[in-house]
């Protein structure tokens, strides 16, 4: 007599065999259905990674605190055809914890998130490689209080878009390459231009914001600490447009970038 084949059950040895490890920091969380949510990772060895969380918003959950945004996160997942199922995780490095308490520091942390979530959309598995790294590396010095959270924000933001191919130049005209100090900033252009290529109401920076300009680039931060309000927030205003200019889409999150 033929016996029908019995189907495993996914606790199977060979549903578990399908699955991955890695881990990321949480960048976004979404609901779904009554107790599910959509939890958005930046790993560091598969780019950014959208996967369910079956339970997670239940009291009893497994998971408990690890896919809150910010958590630095183990995570075992199963691959599908759709989305990636989140089946066990562990928390490497509380973040979420330790930033949720200070103001400044987690709307620092929201406007990195969301940086890193748009910047590592597409499957340049070695360039979100590297922004996890940096991501890593800023919510890390956030949550140790290494500098001011406005500033730690605005170096972060501006080595992300070096990574991405948008580097700002603040050495030599963006346009025609002469070196020295220049004083005119131009987001479309992308970063100081000199007289002579200077187009039409492009604002003028002092030496001293261009200088903290390439300081937060290069992560100078004796140079950093010595900063005046006003040139803090000329810097800051340049590096939200300039972000925003490249991204094509304002991002809410960085309007704690006014407060500079």
């Amino acid at each position: 007599m033929n016996k029908t084949p019995r189907k495993r059950s996914r606790g199977s040895g060979t549903y578990i065999s399908q699955s991955y490890r890695t881990h990321g920091i949480v960048l976004r969380t979404y609901k779904l259905a009554e107790a599910d949510r959509i939890i958005v990772i930046l790993t560091a060895d598969h780019g950014q990674i959208r996967a369910v969380a079956k339970g997670v918003r239940r009291t009893t959950s497994k998971f408990g605190s690890t896919l809150e945004p910010f958590m630095h996160t183990r995570l075992q997942l199963v691959p599908r055809r759709n989305m990636h199922m989140i089946v066990q995780t562990e928390t490497i490095h509380p973040y979420g914890m330790m930033l949720t308490n200070d103001y400044d520091s987690f709307g620092a942390a929201s406007a990195m998130v969301e940086t890193a979530e748009q910047l590592t959309r597409d499957e340049d598995i070695t360039g979100a490689s590297q922004q996890y790294r940096l991501l890593h590396g800023a919510i890390a010095a956030l949550a140790r209080r290494a500098a001011s959270p406005i500033m730690l924000l605005t170096s972060y933001l501006l080595r992300a878009l070096a990574i991405a191919g948008w580097a700002p130049t603040f050495d030599e005209c963006s346009k025609c390459g002469v070196e020295g100090r220049h004083n005119w900033l131009s987001v479309p252009l992308g970063g100081v231009v000199c007289d002579d290529c200077a187009p039409p109401q492009t604002p003028y920076a002092t030496d001293d914001v261009v200088a903290l300009l390439a300081a937060l680039l290069a992560g100078d931060w004796k140079v950093v600490s010595q900063a005046e309000p006003a040139q803090t927030r000329q810097a800051t205003s340049f590096v939200a447009q300039y972000l925003q200019y490249h991204l094509e889409k304002t991002l809410q999150s960085l309007s704690v970038m006014d407060q500079g």
